[in-house]
């Protein structure tokens, strides 16, 4: 192996100061040891597109990154990915839009992505497509000529083949994955539901191993989770940033239980039926409705599209409404937070927390989870409370699993958190830290590249 060749829908130079997330720590580390680039998009608008390269070096890493028309943005990333791709695959079918315009600025983006990169490719070089925006671009890629290696790794979750056939072309679309040598999901369930659309809906033939032949194609399929740069995290809990937001948070709760979620503003994160579980709570137990209160973090996202302005709306008249209702001179049950922290801020939060409440309708892994029981004092830990339709519940299993539909369920697992002894709580926290630092974000990329460098078992004939 050359190098290592990462593309993304969006890049950013590594950065001295502040604090990264998790998938940009893993693919950094790749990048250095393997003498890499990482492509993608600037983030940056330009009035005609020309292909022209911002090439930058910092941190012993290189990156090549593109600038977008208005046009290529709002069709390939506001329109396809954001507003067809993103619900349906979340299983909001009701929610995704099926416009020709979005379908053909996707592929058109893609095709530049392809047109730009390859000459960046050299012969012996390893390239690892990441998530939903790019999984045509390893097609389009070997139609150029590209015989290397390709991987791809969807973050989200893959719908079931009845949901995804709601897609227009949706065959065609899912062909274009048999370009790549490797495919990873998060968890076996999405991997399962890919196996299930390759063989039922393309008439693939599935060998051992997730080894599946289409045609004259074969590629391998795995469930690789995610996990986060434990070690760095951990060393965020210690920091005078964190600390200093754990004594007020503290201080800020007077003695009362917070709960604490964490979420990007988002209509697959469950927060309308968050907020209602925790309304449900205070109506069922008036007697312990001031021996708690939520912290509801929800940084905007996605503002330009209109499903996301309307579950902001939502949001601010609920948590209106539950506090209008519940509070008291003294007390206010939710506390409603429109903006992001940094994240050794957070980890001081998370710490602070007696409960954590990750509820997503679905989630391809949510790493806040993790993040939360990372942040935990061994000694005295607190409670996750945690959908069964995250990813994460996979690995999570000493969680209090919930049907975040269910707000009898949000009801009784707060209640339960709430009065759980403290060697319960360690029991629990200790089975799920095990996992959290077994699967960090450095297995996670070391067992995809190991599998991306293997060559695939030709399936046997049937």
């Amino acid at each position: 192996m050359n190098r290592l060749i990462v593309i993304s829908n969006r890049v950013s130079a590594p950065s001295t100061g502040g604090a990264q997330g998790g998938l940009a720590v893993a693919l950094q580390a790749a990048l250095r040891e393997y003498r890499g680039i990482w492509f993608g998009w600037s983030g940056e608008r330009t009035s005609e597109f020309t292909g022209a390269l911002n090439v930058q070096r910092s941190d012993g890493v290189t990156t090549a990154t593109i600038d977008l028309e208005d046009q290529d943005i709002e069709e390939y990333y506001d329109g396809y990915a954001n507003r067809t791709l993103w619900p349906l695959f979340h299983y909001r079918i009701d929610l995704a839009e099926y416009d020709r315009s979005f379908a053909g600025g996707y592929q058109r983006v893609n095709q530049r992505f392809a047109d730009t990169v390859l000459p960046l490719i050299e012969p012996d070089d390893v390239v690892w497509v990441q998530d939903y925006h790019l999984i045509p671009l390893g097609d389009d890629l070997r139609r150029r000529g590209c015989g290397n290696r390709l991987g791809f790794f969807l973050h989200i979750p893959w719908p079931p083949r009845h949901l995804l056939n709601t897609l227009p072309g949706a065959r065609a679309f899912v062909r274009t994955l048999f370009a790549y040598d490797l495919i990873g999901f998060h968890t076996d369930e999405w991997l399962q539901s890919f196996l299930d659309f390759a063989v039922n809906d393309l008439g693939a033939t599935l060998g051992d191993g997730g080894v599946v032949r289409l045609d004259d194609r074969i590629v391998r399929a795995i469930a690789c989770p995610i996990g986060l740069d434990t070690r760095d995290f951990l060393k965020s809990v210690q920091s005078p940033a964190a600390q200093a937001s754990f004594r007020e948070m503290r201080e800020s709760a007077d003695g009362r239980a917070m709960i604490i979620g964490v979420d990007r503003l988002d209509y697959s994160k469950g927060l309308e039926e968050r907020f209602l579980g925790y309304e449900r709570f205070l109506s069922d137990h008036p007697d312990e409705r001031k021996e708690l209160f939520l912290l509801q973090i929800a940084p905007p996202s996605r503002g330009a599209v209109e499903s996301y302005r309307k579950i902001r709306t939502s949001l601010e008249g609920l948590s209106g409404r539950i506090n209008g209702e519940f509070a008291d001179l003294d007390w206010v049950p939710i506390r409603y937070v429109n903006q992001g922290y940094p994240r050794d801020v957070l980890a001081g939060v998370y710490r602070a927390a007696q409960i954590g409440l990750v509820t997503p309708l679905r989630d391809g892994m949510n790493l806040v989870a993790k993040e939360y029981v990372a942040a935990q004092d061994p000694e005295d830990p607190g409670v996750l409370i945690l959908s069964r339709f995250a990813g994460a519940a996979a690995q999570l299993g000493d969680a209090l699993l919930v049907n975040p539909l269910s707000a009898e369920e949000l009801s009784d697992a707060l209640l339960r958190a709430l009065r759980m002894g403290l060697d319960e709580r360690k029991c629990r926290w200790r089975a799920m830290m095990d996992n959290v630092e077994a699967n960090d974000i450095l297995w996670w990329r070391q067992r995809f590249t190991d599998a991306l460098l293997e060559e695939a078992p030709e399936p046997e004939s049937a």
